[in-house]
């Protein structure tokens, strides 16, 4: 019997039959995914849960926005007692508003300020947390450590009302830097009242008050770092320095890039208590920013329309810098808020 003719074993054609393993995990047969109702009756319990948090959402984030629609009418809500009422009855009057807006020299200004704090607190508040975590972190003892968190973190839960106040009374033109330059034989100093220094002292207001909330975020970021990576980078003889720039500073890049790329989508919006509780020391020139812009024109010179139209443009830019954040973001190799 010639070679070709020879009968294969039952395993070896089962084995040369076979077809192919579809694509995927090899070896493994494709999961099936769990139906409607069988991923119902499986979560139905979370989703009943969420459903409270969901409902605030639509309530007070997106059903709001359906109220954009104000910034291309003249809207008067004296109308009606009803909101949705006055708005069908109010006139149209197409992108006026928003020519108003960019002839008027005081959004301009606005702009300005906003941007300037921004940039302010980009460059200033927002490395503090991290320096910071880095510290606490390198202290060996966890009891000091602890504490040291906690007094950090305590300025968290403070008003603006009361940290204004404690500022006021520290750098204020009768506060204790004052009284001590006025005993020296010097001028006295109101820091509060200064226009030139308002951006400084805004920030230097937010990192006293919310340094410590970030600090969490790092150092749960930390907290995370195998410490097989600081003895193995200890044992090729990596200083303490080397360690952070190696290993700390690599593991915190992906919080770093997220917290960045949310805070540059919160550009435009500074501190809106924060800056309207001090608005009338120091004027709107140095003041003004977006938020109160709108709230000043809506709410106390009732244009409504006006002011939609500028808190519109504002969130439609809040959107672009989010998207070009993100974008930045995943060039250098980071998620961002979203994957690709």
């Amino acid at each position: 019997m010639s070679h070709s003719t020879v009968p294969r074993s039952r395993a070896e054609a089962e084995t040369t039959e076979k077809p192919p393993a579809p694509p995927g995990k090899p070896g493994r047969p494709r999961a099936r995914k769990p139906s409607l109702r069988l991923r119902w009756r499986r979560d139905r319990v979370l989703l009943l849960m969420t459903l409270p948090a969901v409902a605030l959402l639509l309530l007070f984030n997106y059903l709001p926005i359906l109220g954009n629609v104000v910034a291309f009418q003249d809207y008067d809500p004296y109308i009606s007692d009803n909101g949705i009422v006055s708005i069908l009855h109010s006139p149209w009057v197409g992108v006026e508003n928003f020519e108003r807006i960019f002839a008027d020299s005081a959004f301009w200004n606005a702009v300005r300020n906003t941007l300037v704090l921004f940039f302010l607190q980009l460059l200033l508040f927002f490395p503090i947390p991290v320096l910071l975590a880095l510290l606490i972190n390198s202290v060996v003892r966890p009891r000091v450590r602890a504490v040291s968190q906690a007094i950090l973190y305590l300025p968290h839960f403070f008003s603006w009302v009361l940290v204004i106040a404690v500022f006021q009374q520290l750098f204020g033109g009768a506060g204790i830097l004052s009284q001590l330059l006025r005993e020296h034989g010097y001028d006295g100093l109101d820091i509060m009242t200064d226009p030139s220094s308002f951006a400084f002292l805004i920030t230097a207001q937010s990192v006293w008050k919310d340094a410590g909330w970030g600090i969490i975020v790092f150092l749960a970021a930390l907290a995370s770092v195998p410490p097989d990576l600081y003895e193995a980078a200890a044992m090729d003889g990596a200083g303490r320095w080397r360690r952070m720039w190696h290993v700390t500073l690599p593991a915190l890049r992906p919080v770093i890039a997220l917290l960045l790329v949310l805070r540059v989508g919160d550009a435009l919006t500074v501190g809106f208590e924060q800056i309207l509780l001090q608005r009338d020391a120091v004027g709107p020139g140095a003041a003004e920013v977006l938020d109160t812009f709108v709230w000043w024109n809506g709410v106390r010179n009732q244009d409504f329309g006006y002011a939609a139209a500028a808190g519109l443009v504002k969130g439609v830019v809040s959107i672009g810098l989010v998207l070009a954040a993100n974008k930045v973001a995943h060039l250098m190799g980071e998620q961002g808020v979203y994957k690709k």
